[in-house]
């Protein structure tokens, strides 16, 4: 759908319409079934719109929001990671496989960094890992 500035020829008058596409505008005019609101005339020419500054802050304001959505809710689980689980950082790989293989049985539950190969290592040896985005808390 596009809508389109329409003008009177005749009178001056301008009025919107929507139109299925450009090429419906022409079709209809051609078989002069586009006329004035005001006069009645067929004397219609189409004009440039401007923009609709409005919808599209909309949809900045509604892309911000959602950003935001999604930031509480990374910062949710890394509070729950936090609280529940212990941070090993470089060694997640080593630890991970401690685990797994049995050998430090006390531990369950461990996030920290590992590369993507270490990742892949870790996936190839039957060891189950998650990724999250973990993002830094940057108060003002």
């Amino acid at each position: 759908m596009i809508k389109y500035l329409l003008n009177c020829k005749s009178c001056k008058n301008e009025f919107e319409s929507w139109f299925a596409s450009s090429k419906e505008f022409d079709k209809l005019k051609k078989l002069k079934l586009l006329n004035c609101q005001n006069c009645n005339s067929q004397k219609i020419e189409k004009s440039l719109m401007k923009p609709n500054l409005a919808s599209s802050n909309f949809k900045k304001d509604k892309a911000s929001k959602h950003k935001n959505n999604i930031k509480k809710k990374l910062r949710e689980y890394q509070k729950f990671i936090k609280k529940n689980f212990e941070y090993v950082g470089e060694n997640f790989a080593y630890e991970a496989r401690s685990i797994h293989y049995n050998k430090n049985k006390n531990k369950k539950n461990i996030y920290g960094k590992a590369s993507t190969k270490d990742v892949k290592e870790l996936k190839e040896e039957g060891i189950e890992t998650s990724t999250i985005p973990w993002i830094e808390y940057k108060e003002n």
